[in-house]
């Protein structure tokens, strides 16, 4: 069975690896390219203050990576304050938090924006930076700011459209079993690339099901006009190709 990976080139070795351990095929059709933003300016603005702030909010291995990689090789700095707490979204952004040297003081148990504002306890008054991509969902920052804090969100890294990977085109115009998608972002490139390549992205050859990492992807793609025949329970890699193989092994 031939499974379609759409997420960046740099974040699908592991996911093509479990897919094969599974006994599938993987597909590599990246359909996004994470950038770092060009102008950190407004971070090294937060950073310079950064001990007015209570919370740093992780939402991405990507807002890790860039944040990090900055205060490193940009600014030499390295530890942050003792009494600043780092929450992360979902198993493998804290991974890429621990590293870097940095424990999460929370993780919530569901992988999705909106389950992080109880474990940031009182925010009335405390201030929250969110490092993140230049078109991440407001749902967070306003939830944030309802409950009385303040919101600093700043765009980190953009999540562009990719080229399109050729064999990867040449095995979708074939014919694949499943496509999966693991942001909003991947299913709106997905559908721009597929049709600047000639083909109806709602009537693709052999007719795969669309499989979705978790609900916000699977309301995205329900959207654009996909019929969802999967969604991980667990909104990670690992949940997805275990509903995948549920799928296979009815």
């Amino acid at each position: 069975m031939k499974i379609l990976i759409t997420r960046p080139r740099a974040q699908s070795a592991d996911f093509g690896a479990a897919l094969q351990m599974a006994g599938f095929e993987p597909v590599y059709f990246p359909v996004i390219e994470i950038r770092p933003v060009e102008d950190l300016t407004a971070l090294d603005r937060a950073l310079a203050k950064i001990n007015c702030y209570d919370w740093v909010v992780f939402t991405s291995v990507n807002g890790v990576e860039v944040f990090f990689d900055h205060i490193v090789g940009a600014n030499g700095r390295s530890p942050l304050p003792d009494n600043l707490k780092i929450a992360a979204i979902g198993p493998k952004t804290a991974e890429a938090l621990r590293e870097r040297g940095i424990a999460p003081s929370f993780v919530p148990e569901e992988y999705v924006a909106e389950a992080l504002l109880p474990g940031l306890g009182d925010l009335r008054g405390r201030w929250v930076l969110l490092p993140r991509a230049e078109i991440a969902r407001k749902a967070l920052p306003e939830a944030i700011v309802a409950a009385g804090g303040v919101a600093h969100e700043i765009a980190v890294y953009h999540t562009l459209p990719a080229e399109a990977d050729a064999e990867g085109l040449a095995e979708l115009k074939a014919g694949v079993d499943v496509v999966t998608f693991t942001s909003p972002s991947t299913v709106h490139n997905f559908v721009q690339i597929v049709r600047q390549n000639g083909l109806d992205p709602f009537h693709l050859p052999a007719a795969p099901k669309i499989a979705c990492i978790g609900p916000i992807t699977e309301r995205t793609a329900r959207e654009e006009g996909f019929e969802v025949t999967i969604v991980a329970q667990e909104y990670t890699t690992e949940g997805l190709i275990q509903v995948i193989n549920k799928l296979v092994n009815q």
